[in-house]
């Protein structure tokens, strides 16, 4: 292996579109027990399935009502 190495003509991989970002997200055990089982049924990952979900409600501009009782 060499000691250093020369990137400066290097190129972005063209076959990556949009890439993620990995975070950490606390959510109810009810609402990823529900993506788990959509996700049996579709034969997607559940992380896809949040992602999606949540691109959906940020294209429509969705926004949340939050009501303190």
């Amino acid at each position: 292996m060499r000691k250093q190495y020369d990137f400066s003509k290097s190129i972005k991989n063209p076959y990556l579109r949009k890439p993620k970002k990995q975070v950490t997200i606390r959510l109810d055990e009810g609402t990823i027990a529900y993506f788990k089982a959509m996700s049996r049924q579709n034969g997607i990952p559940y992380q896809n399935l949040i992602n999606l979900y949540l691109r959906e409600c940020a294209q429509a501009g969705k926004k949340v009502a939050i009501n303190w009782s």
